[in-house]
């Protein structure tokens, strides 16, 4: 599993924002062969206990109109 989060890491987009914890991307990108073990390991103890941590379910999501009625929520 480690292998698979190392190539996650790598392949981020660095230009993208940062996320909630206020890490850019390329800082992520450029420490992949660092942080692909404790990434991993905090994984597969998610899995193994059937809990996620709470910060890893926030996300700060931001409407983006682009066509047809603004009152429309399927927009």
């Amino acid at each position: 599993m480690g292998k698979a989060v190392n190539d996650l890491l790598c392949h981020l987009d660095t230009h993208k924002s940062m996320g909630l914890d206020g890490i850019h991307p390329r800082v992520l990108r450029e420490l992949a062969e660092e942080l692909a073990k404790p990434h991993s390991i905090i994984g597969q103890q998610s899995c193994l206990t059937g809990e996620v941590p709470d910060n890893w379910r926030l996300a700060n999501v931001t409407p983006i109109y682009k066509k047809g009625r603004k009152e429309d929520l399927g927009n």
